[in-house]
């Protein structure tokens, strides 16, 4: 099993409340249910309000490194990933469990 972690942090003078940031949000809370390589999705908003603290987390986890490649490519995560590229940036961490 390997988990797939990923923290976004909203660009300088981004809201939570853009449009933008809502419709980003809703596409990936949805992968959840519409892509058969995930095992286990969760995603939300960080409720901290450290300065080092990023803004939306998802935590994911597919069978093996083939899945995690076919999640990444697959359409419905590419069109989330190309909503959030308009408002911000994001670390990622894939290790096996």
């Amino acid at each position: 099993m390997i988990r797939h972690l990923v923290l976004f942090k909203l660009n300088e003078g981004v809201e939570r409340d853009d449009p933008r940031v809502v419709e980003g949000a809703r596409a990936f809370q949805a992968l959840g249910g519409r892509i058969d390589e995930l095992r286990f999705w969760e995603c939300g908003w960080n409720i901290s309000d450290r300065p080092i603290a990023y803004d939306f987390a998802i935590n994911s986890a597919v069978d093996d490194a083939e899945a995690l490649v076919r999640y990444l490519e697959h359409p419905e995560h590419q069109a989330g990933v190309a909503l959030w590229r308009e408002f911000a940036t994001w670390v990622i961490a894939d290790y096996e469990v």
